[in-house]
């Protein structure tokens, strides 16, 4: 799965760097033109998919998740070959679309691979198998960038298609699942019922939330970074540097998310949360202050470090604290939280920019992660008091039974 992980974030990560310049290609446009729908073809993908995410985890709840895998797997292999056939900027859209409605394949590798984690290590294996998806995404646009110069668009969509299909015919072939009987003899609920129990669960519906915010903070940024390098460092190297700086968080990503999640296995989940939310608001702010590029790095690789343990936290948590029949379901509503804040993220971090210059985007952005980091300590808060008093009074109740015995 680790294997598949990586295949499918560097393939999906290739055609990145250069969807701008493909859409160039199709007629003679105007600069603005170009950009306006380089943003709306990146965009729609997180769009769909923040609406695709719960219909795919119930699904995968009903049918399993090695189906879920293969189906959207397939899916995204044939969007994107056939991408490299459009000659319409309208024809790549609606493309990019459909393959937003069938991008499901590492959130439904991680609730498979949670599915079949004991409780005790969901943690640490899950932040292995992020590993996979990190790997990938940083190669993946170095590895695009290279064919798109070597080969040309076409056949770089043709190759990455293949290697997604190489991916998914790794899990038809060389993956099993094991439907446990404790999940097949739960109760199955209905959309209404998961809905309900997530919006009337305090502390899941927070986790969402900071899921959300999570994704609106590192994506605010991400589209900026080209643009605040070219103020530290000139016009010189800035799309190497750019890279370079992006590439740092996911180094950092890379060397401690496996850590965080045996850290959450030992002393809870909900606590390295809260380390990580603390650690990453600390991180972006002197990235606020830098003069030189190298500084930036620097910390960009410390916030990675801090970042990169959220994800397998979250689905950890999750993993230990929902029913087994739906944690799919649940898992995709989560997924959609942080899609919704990739879709927000670059629009909220260029209005920022816009009206205050980009260095205020690291201070808003920091106080994102501290209003997350205050949102569950109060959550976690009201539970463990709740729970307190529930203890009490059935002590009280057990008690009273007692004496009138």
């Amino acid at each position: 799965m680790w294997f598949a992980n990586f295949l499918v974030a560097a393939s999906a990560t290739m055609i990145m760097p250069f969807l701008s310049l493909y859409i160039e290609t199709m007629g003679d446009f105007s600069e603005e033109y170009v950009q306006r729908w380089a943003g709306f073809v990146f965009g729609i993908t997180f769009l769909t998919a923040f609406l695709m995410s719960p219909i795919w985890g119930r699904f995968a709840d009903k049918y399993g998740y090695k189906k879920i895998l293969v189906i959207t797997g397939f899916g995204i292999a044939t969007s994107i070959f056939f991408m490299g056939f459009m000659h319409s900027v309208i024809a790549l859209f609606i493309l990019r679309m459909f393959m937003g409605a069938v991008t499901g394949f590492i959130p439904t590798s991680l609730a498979f691979i949670s599915s079949q984690t004991p409780k005790e290590i969901a943690g640490k294996t899950l932040g292995t198998l992020q590993t996979g998806n990190v790997t990938g995404s940083l190669f993946g646009p170095v590895i695009g960038g290279m064919m798109a110069d070597k080969f040309g668009f076409q056949y770089t969509f043709i190759y990455t298609s293949i290697s997604i299909a190489i991916a998914t015919m790794i899990v038809l072939f060389a993956i099993r699942e094991k439907r446990t009987d404790k999940k097949l003899k739960e109760k199955q609920y209905s959309r209404k019922e998961v809905l309900s129990y997530i919006f009337t669960s305090r502390d899941l519906l927070t986790i969402m939330l900071i899921s959300l915010l999570v994704q609106i903070g590192i994506f605010s940024i991400q589209p900026l970074l080209a643009l605040y390098v070219n103020q530290l460092n000139g016009s010189e190297n800035v799309a190497f540097l750019a890279g370079f700086a992006f590439s740092a968080t996911g180094f950092g990503n890379l060397l401690a998310t496996r850590q965080w999640g045996k850290l959450g296995d030992s002393i809870g989940y909900e606590k390295v949360l809260k380390i990580l939310l603390i650690s990453s608001a600390i991180a972006f702010i002197p990235q606020a202050l830098v003069n030189e590029v190298w500084q930036l790095i620097l910390f960009r690789f410390l916030l990675g470090i801090a970042v990169g343990g959220i994800t397998p936290s979250v689905t950890a948590y999750i993993r230990n604290e929902v029913p087994l029949s739906i944690q799919g379901e649940v898992l995709g509503y989560n997924t959609s939280f942080r899609f919704l804040g990739n879709v927000i993220g670059p629009s909220f971090g260029g209005m920022i920019s816009g009206f205050i210059g980009i260095s205020a985007v690291f201070y808003i952005t920091s106080s994102l992660f501290l209003f997350a980091f205050g949102l569950l300590w109060w959550s976690m808060k009201n539970l463990k008091e709740k729970n307190t008093h529930s203890k009490l009074k059935h002590s009280f109740h057990g008690n009273t039974r007692s004496h009138s015995k």
